[in-house]
């Protein structure tokens, strides 16, 4: 809100009315004298100093950007989506229930094209022969060679967090490099490492957008290079600072800095037409100072709605809503930082050449669409509700997934080629791990079979039925006498094993009654007779010994994966798509199947779980977010415009555009990832209703001294250049990040931010300005003034007048917004303060005859005092 004086004004008598004005009266001893005539100000002593100080600043902008530079490699970053799932879901329970329980070897599958079969066995053998190489699945079957192309199933010695993994990964790729090749796997970050790859290069083209938009938009060429240093300060801070957070997102890695450029530049744009404005009477220096004391409150306020919108995502469920959205909210704070303590001492720099370096306007006035939408105020409003209400509905059916197997990025990646080219020759897994209590390996066995009876069960993999020597499941129950002829060992020597394990089991009834019925899990047996041959009290012969080892390593190995010390899972592999109703539906049956034999917990986990558990999720955090973020913007914008009626019809402009926006995937049936809608929606409530604010505050501000007419026209020509400064960069980011991206998710959130600004910037212009005029009584009636203690002051000579006053003013007055009145001043102070100033050496009176003769806003005030107008607002 801008300070003017509404005065009438009697040309021969030098007197007047001052009304409902706000701001200070000043009696000042040196004209021009911005620390002078704001003493007492701490606004104005806190921008003198940063001005004064900006050395300083440098220096510690510096410093904290060499910092950055180095702590950025300090951020771990999650490439799981469902690393961020809540706590209470059956996915993260089973996650974390896993890592206690059993071990995950690393591995890895490599499709060989091109290849016979005997080649592919070959490569096997060699692979299978490298130091830290567990063993190499590879056989006839059409599971494992098929087209020409041999797939090889690589399983390594060492847990998958192990960085030895990534070591034998490596050689592993040597040994095949000659081939055409693919490698997947779940092994290190390469995924992070491709998507910041992708936005590097969408980082670069983004800058080059900025260049083209300020180019356009600013009034001089050396102020480009002001407003990037003070980006480039804020997102260096910014990447800097994520360590202080720990882990982040890939999401928020990929996406913060596009999205901070764009969603931050207003408040550098905002600053520097304050300095452009103030410069136009004062010196640089008492220009900036001036400028940065009413940027700050009003740059502030405008980025509290941006804040409100983000807020609304920490409070999703869904655990990386929270994650962007406080990357986000510190991106903006950084970005803040360096408008107010940065860029007004890179002003001072490149004051001398901005001034060098004018150019003309190239954004012209655009009157005809304030003349539109002052002539269909009657039409356009009533078509807009029914377009958004049918656009409500529309978007309710929009067609959100939950994984990733149903969206395709415009870009495909190497690991997406890898598993693109390994489906097509192999077809594609969905697997389910099934966690049930341990220590009944009848139970489980009885649901295996269960399982496999079923149609939409490929196969399971359980230690019930994974063969391991002569035709032998890892769980069957093997005799002294069966166990003694599978190893060919003496039976007697096996009669004692088993009696010491029954005496070790504490199955003293079986060791007292007879051996010869006794049958024990082979696993179990194996394990307990390497540990007595390990710890020297049972002696084999060499071959029974090293046939021993080779067991064990094999059955341990199995063991350490599907055996923990309370839990067994079992690896179900399903013939069904990774997300559909019917997946949905057989999730829930394996948990009544389990639930037939085990009471306590049974968990399912797996990607398809993942996706189920993210649908679970979404209904809850939907709502959550467009309930905070309109809350929390209504209230910002309550105090800002101080109407209850301003706010309600923005935030329904700001809904609209969402919902329309929201209503193309639904009519193009086109599937739309469940984060792009959240993340999007929350941003485009709190971003894109600045555009809309910008109009608002205007056309409020012009209703004080003009009609409906004139007022929208005027807005939309001042509102015109911002809109389209920070709109279209959003929009170019945005399309950029959804074309040049090859991860889903990304791609779901640039596709809808880029159209869903768009849309905000054409209803911002030609629906909104339509609303504003016809609801203009629903503004006026629904407003609220907040009293302020008012102050009496009287000061005579020469007096500037800086605000809202309300009282008597006898004498000539000089300005607008700011008075200068010669003559006496006796008015109540409702904020600010009154300064006396020194008569100049200027001739007072000429220069007061020519400014008011010269000035438009005079011509104005003296028709309205002509007719008697007693206008009492502002």
């Amino acid at each position: 809100m801008t300070n003017d004086f509404v005065v009438h004004y009697n040309r021969t008598g030098g007197s007047g009315q001052v009304h409902l004005c706000t701001g200070e009266i000043s009696k000042v001893n040196e004209k021009d004298d911005i620390e002078k005539s704001g003493t007492g100000n701490a606004m104005l002593k806190v921008c003198a100093f940063i001005v004064d100080k900006r050395n300083l600043f440098f220096l510690i902008f510096i410093l904290l950007a060499v910092f950055s530079a180095v702590s950025r490699n300090w951020v771990s970053v999650e490439n799981s989506l469902s690393f961020y799932l809540p706590e209470t879901t059956e996915t993260k329970q089973g996650i974390d229930l896993m890592e206690e329980e059993f071990t995950t070897y690393g591995a890895c599958t490599i499709m060989i094209a091109n290849v016979s079969f005997d080649q592919g066995q070959e490569i096997a053998d060699r692979i299978e022969e490298e130091p830290g190489v567990f063993s190499v699945d590879y056989d006839e079957t059409d599971e494992y060679y098929a087209n020409g192309s041999a797939r090889l199933k690589v399983t390594f010695d060492y847990d998958e967090s192990d960085d030895a993994c990534l070591e034998v990964l490596e050689r592993v790729k040597d040994l095949v490099s000659g081939y055409h090749s693919y490698v997947q796997t779940t092994l290190g970050n390469i995924t992070s490492e491709l998507l910041n790859e992708e936005m590097s290069v969408i980082s670069i083209l983004v800058v080059f957008v900025v260049l083209g938009v300020l180019l356009l938009t600013t009034g001089a060429y050396m102020e480009i290079p002001v407003l990037l240093i003070t980006f480039g300060a804020g997102a260096v801070l910014q990447m800097g600072s994520n360590f202080l957070l720990g882990t982040i997102s890939f999401v928020s890695d990929s996406v913060t800095i596009v999205l901070q450029l764009a969603l931050s530049v207003d408040y550098a744009v905002i600053f520097l037409n304050r300095y452009k404005e103030e410069h136009q009477t004062l010196p640089p220096r008492e220009a900036i100072i001036e400028a940065l004391s009413k940027a700050i409150p009003e740059i502030s306020g405008s980025s509290l709605t941006t804040i409100g919108g983000l807020i609304a995502m920490t409070f999703m469920q869904y655990r990386i809503g929270p994650d962007l959205g406080i990357v986000l909210i510190k991106a903006i704070l950084l970005s803040l930082m360096s408008v107010f303590l940065l860029m007004p001492g890179v002003i001072m720099l490149f004051a001398d050449s901005m001034e060098k370096t004018n150019h003309r306007n190239f954004i012209p006035e655009i009157p005809f669409a304030g003349k539109f939408a002052y002539a269909t105020k009657y039409v356009i409003p009533p078509l807009f509700i029914a377009v958004i209400i049918l656009a409500y509905f529309l978007s309710n059916d929009c067609p959100y997934v939950f994984g990733k197997s149903k969206i395709t990025a415009p870009l495909e990646n190497r690991v997406q080629l890898t598993d693109r080219l390994i489906g097509e020759n192999f077809g594609t897994e969905n697997m389910v791990a099934v966690i049930i209590p341990t220590g009944d390996y009848e139970k489980e066995g009885l649901l295996v079979r269960d399982l496999e009876d079923c149609l939409e069960v490929d196969h399971v993999q359980s230690l019930t039925n994974i063969e391991a020597m002569n035709g032998y499941a890892l769980a069957d129950r093997l005799t002294p006498r069966q166990f003694s002829e599978l190893i060919d060992m003496d039976y007697e020597i096996a009669e004692l094993i088993y009696t010491a394990y029954a005496v070790n089991d504490e199955d003293y009834a079986r060791a007292i009654n007879g051996l010869s019925e006794y049958g024990v899990p082979l696993i179990d047996m194996f394990m307990f007779l390497y540990e007595e041959v390990e710890a020297g009290y049972v002696t084999l012969e060499p071959d029974t010994k090293e046939t021993l080892d080779d067991a064990y390593r094999q059955m341990n190995f199995a063991k350490q994966q599907l055996k923990g010390e309370n839990y067994s899972r079992m690896l179900v592999y399903l013939d069904l798509p990774q997300e559909s109703g019917e997946t949905f539906a057989f999730i829930d049956k394996i948990h009544d199947m389990a639930h037939k034999y085990y009471d306590g917990t049974v968990l399912v986990c797996g990607e398809t779980v993942s996706v189920y558990d993210l649908q679970k999720t979404f209904a809850r955090d939907n709502t959550v977010v467009n309930i905070m973020s309109i809350l929390v913007v209504l209230i910002v914008l309550l105090f800002t415009f101080k109407s209850a009626g301003m706010p309600v019809l923005l935030i329904v402009v700001i809904q609209g555009c969402i919902w329309i926006n929201f209503s193309f995937p639904a009519l193009m049936h086109d599937n739309i990832f469940f984060l792009s809608y959240l993340i999007v929606s929350s941003i485009q409530m709190g971003a894109n209703i600045d555009y809309a604010i910008v109009i608002a505050g205007r056309y409020t501000e012009n209703r004080g001294k003009m009609g409906r007419k004139d007022a929208i026209i005027d807005s939309l020509n001042f509102a015109l250049p911002t809109i389209l400064t920070s709109g279209t960069m959003l929009a170019m980011a945005a399309f950029l990040i959804g074309k040049l991206t090859s991860d889903e998710s990304i791609y779901g959130i640039g596709q809808c931010l880029s159209r869903g600004t768009v849309l905000s910037i054409f209803i911002t212009m030609f629906v909104l300005p339509q609303i504003l005029v016809l609801g203009d009584t629903i503004i006026a009636k629904t407003a609220f003034v907040m009293n302020m203690p008012l102050r009496t002051q009287r000061a005579s000579g020469l007096v500037r007048l800086d605000g809202v006053v309300r009282g008597q003013v006898n004498g000539t007055m000089i300005g607008v917004v700011h008075g200068i009145v010669r003559g006496e001043v006796d008015v109540h102070v409702q904020a600010g303060q009154m300064v006396e100033m020194e008569e100049p050496d200027m001739g007072l009176p000429e220069l007061t005859a020519k400014h008011l003769e010269d000035d438009k806003d005079f011509e104005v005030l003296k028709e309205e005092s002509g007719k008697g107008a007693d206008r009492k607002d502002a």
